[in-house]
């Protein structure tokens, strides 16, 4: 999921300050998840800006804030709201906001959120980073761990020298990835598989932006 946090108040405001009336989106996915943009903020986002002397229309809570033709549906039971806003407030991720940017053609688009990783959430709106969508996965090879991801230093073939009793010394408060790895590979017995890989260096041209995927299956003639 696209972990987001709520934009400082006071930067959105400098961000919006020339604008009086708004429509709100939020996204029923990730931003719920991360209390961004559910119901609740929604509401909250409200109470505050009319707080400031703006005006809200209306807002919905998208099913899926990234997904570009399912909000333009979801938002035709709100044209006639959506018409009297001089802008567009989004709280999902910075997806969500573009995807906003992609249907309003003629209202400026404004995010609420900071977009911030890819990641799980391990407790309860707590969040941490497994993945940097490097686009030539190796976790078949690592037991299932990123090094590119959960190394400060991205080391394919570690540990490094820095590493003391099996921390981090970029960031002591964290287990050393490969640490990680090895124990985990252990525990399911294939060290040895383990000792006999090396990982060539980065291709990143997978990574190179913009990218784009078609998913579709080409019609059998």
């Amino acid at each position: 999921m696209i972990i987001t946090k709520k934009r400082d108040f006071k930067e959105l405001r400098e961000n919006i300050k020339n604008y009086k009336s708004f429509f709100l989106i939020g996204c029923s996915e990730c931003a719920t998840l991360c209390g961004t943009g559910g119901e609740p903020e929604l509401k909250a986002m409200k109470e505050t800006l009319e707080a400031e002397g703006k005006i809200v229309t209306g807002g919905i809570v998208a099913k899926t804030g990234c997904q570009v033709l399912g909000t333009k549906t979801e938002l035709k039971k709100n044209k006639d709201e959506v018409d009297k806003a001089e802008c567009i407030l989004t709280m999902s991720c910075g997806a969500g906001a573009q995807a906003a940017v992609e249907i309003f053609e003629d209202k400026p688009v404004f995010s609420a959120n900071d977009s911030m990783f890819l990641g799980n959430m391990t407790r309860y709106r707590m969040f941490d980073e497994r993945c940097s969508l490097c686009g030539n996965c190796i976790l078949d090879k690592t037991g299932g761990i990123c090094p590119v991801t959960a190394c400060p230093k991205g080391i394919l073939n570690g540990p490094c020298g820095g590493c003391k009793d099996g921390h981090c010394e970029v960031s002591p408060d964290i287990k050393c990835a490969w640490v990680r790895i090895y124990e985990r590979m252990k525990k399911l017995d294939k060290l040895q598989e383990f000792c006999d890989v090396t990982l060539e260096a980065k291709d990143w041209s997978a990574s190179q932006k913009p990218r784009a995927l078609t998913a579709r299956e080409e019609k059998k003639k």
